[in-house]
């Protein structure tokens, strides 16, 4: 008896310490109180003021996993396939609606472990700026005097950064583990949205500063994981390209190229090893020529035509890593670029519109010209909140709802009309809104109310309902002409094209985050595969050449 009580007294007492050993352990264990708060605000998790430390730990330890380890537990089914789609995971259809399964698969391929995601935040600086464009990084860098050797590369501003992280934290009086708004002082307000949006990142509404930033630091690890699982996909795919690329150049080499470069790399050939035999030898080696010593020995056996191709996939590889950061700053230069395209096009009632639904005022007596580059300028301001615009891509039958429930006596008749046309009834909406709005009290809060039942996904094939007629006279409010002999679905698509960039800005709509993952990849890899195919084409070429002077030499 007393035998078995002693092993349970040890059993547990090793269980305390392993959970206290964990515990110690945990990131969080040696945050300052302030970046406790902080982290609880950024995750929107409520707690007591004032609280010691023990509480505040314990919160955050209670949502830490929901939050830092497994955040797509509280995504939806549409999130959840998205994810498996772009991991290249094929998911049942009968398991489309099963919630469990879904994160279950989402589990078995997230991007990192547990106790990676604990020891990523044990030191925040070695990824946290990754994110930041180069733009960012020199700005972070003259901000705070850190000196930066000319040319400026990425990968230098980067470790400068990161070596002068917390001596410029200390400097200010500032805690570095889980940074305060300190680290984004040099980010305009633009800057913020920027990167939430490519990173495919709802902002805030409401929106100010300090939640803008919240929303980027929160959302910085998972942006980092994506970023850094695109440089991965990018550098495997060269690595495969550039032996594909020596198949090519084995096949051009003559007898004696192939004997020189076995003899340069101590590979043994057999006496009487015939031309294709010899080929096949090399290419059961080709792993140590894809290895570090390329420059070295293959540039020598190659000769020139093969040096160009060294050059070229060092070039490419050392690139990887920064290729998506370079195809995201691609894809947001051509964003803008097509925003302010579409934008030359408006007309004046729909720039005043644009302006409107930010809350931004618009000057007496502005012209088209001045309205375009006010609406230029706010391109990444998102809008405030509900305005009479919300009820610009409403359909009919949600339009004849919303007037029916207003409680306004002008917008009930509307709604009951005969022949209405949408543009009635949008008029009527916007008035009834405006009247609710002026009068506040408890008309406008049923207005808010039932605008938040008015889910996205109700709105989000709102084109699909609509007649040609009304298209086109959406289109004819931005100015847009309708081509002779369009269809419908290219109406829709025209509709749908315009009002995102209403509604948006240069901005997306959250549910499309992996679809421009996908276009960051796909633009990074073009990237990479153009500087293989001026080494290929080059490298080729002169093997042809060095192969007919030889043959034409015997």
């Amino acid at each position: 008896m007393r035998i078995a009580t002693t092993l349970i007294s040890l059993a547990f007492m090793a269980n305390a310490a392993i959970g206290s050993s964990w515990f110690s352990n945990a990131a969080y264990n040696k945050w300052h109180e302030t970046e406790l708060e902080r982290w609880l605000s950024d995750h929107d998790v409520p707690y007591p003021t004032p609280a010691d430390r023990k509480e505040l730990e314990n919160l955050v330890q209670k949502n830490w996993e929901s939050n830092v380890v497994s955040p797509y537990r509280s995504w939806d089914t549409a999130k959840l396939n998205d994810y498996l789609k772009q991991k290249g995971v094929e998911t049942k259809e009968s398991a489309e609606s099963n919630k469990d399964t879904l994160i279950a698969q989402v589990q078995n391929s997230w991007y990192e472990s547990e106790d990676k995601a604990q020891h990523a935040w044990t030191s925040v600086k070695d990824w946290i700026l990754d994110t930041w464009t180069d733009s960012q990084l020199k700005a972070f860098c003259d901000r705070h005097g850190i000196p930066v050797p000319q040319p400026r590369k990425r990968d230098t501003l980067l470790q400068k950064a990161r070596a002068s992280y917390d001596a410029i934290a200390q400097k200010a009086g500032e805690t570095a583990a889980y940074p305060g708004n300190w680290l984004y002082e040099t980010w305009t307000e633009s800057d913020l949205k920027e990167w939430l949006d490519t990173h495919g990142v709802p902002v805030p509404q409401p929106t100010t500063r300090d939640k803008l930033i919240a929303s980027v630091r929160r959302n910085s690890r998972l942006a980092f994981l994506r970023a850094q699982e695109q440089s991965a996909s990018a550098s495997a795919s060269a690595q495969k390209a550039y032996a594909t690329l020596t198949d090519k150049l084995i096949d051009a080499w003559s007898e004696s190229q192939l004997k020189e470069f076995c003899d340069k790399n101590g590979i043994p050939v057999p006496q009487g090893t015939k031309l294709n035999q010899l080929r096949a030898l090399v290419r059961k080696h080709r792993a140590g020529i894809l290895g570090d010593s390329i420059s070295a020995t293959a540039a020598s056996a190659y000769g020139a035509a093969t040096s160009n191709v060294a050059k070229n996939y060092g070039k490419a590889t050392d690139s990887a890593a920064s290729a998506a950061a370079r195809a995201t700053d691609a894809a947001s230069r051509t964003a803008q670029q097509a925003f302010d395209e579409a934008v030359n096009t408006w007309t004046e009632s729909r720039l005043k519109g644009y302006l409107d639904a930010r809350g931004i005022p618009v000057p007496q007596g502005s012209k088209t010209e001045e309205l375009r580059a006010l609406v230029r300028k706010n391109a990444y301001k998102a809008q405030s909140g509900w305005t009479a615009w919300t009820f610009d891509d409403w359909t009919y039958d949600n339009l004849k709802k919303y007037l029916a429930s207003s409680g306004n006596d002008a917008a009930k008749k509307a709604s009951e009309k005969a022949g209405a046309t949408r543009d009635d009834l949008v008029s009527a909406a916007q008035s009834a809104y405006a009247s609710a709005s002026s009068a506040g009290d408890s008309s406008f809060a049923s207005v808010t109310s039932y605008l938040a039942k008015a889910t996205d996904s109700e709105k989000a094939s709102v084109f699909d309902t609509w007649s040609e007629s009304e298209l086109k006279s959406y289109l004819d409010s931005y100015g847009i002409p309708v081509p002779q002999g369009s269809n419908v679905n290219e109406l829709r698509a025209a509709a749908r094209k315009q009002y995102t960039y209403f509604k948006y800005g240069t901005s997306s709509p959250s549910e499309t985050i992996y679809a421009k993952l996908a276009d960051n990849v796909k633009g990074g890899w073009q990237w990479v595969m153009s500087q293989f195919n001026k080494g290929a084409n080059a490298a080729e070429n002169q093997a042809q050449r060095a192969d007919a002077k030889i043959r034409e030499e015997l």
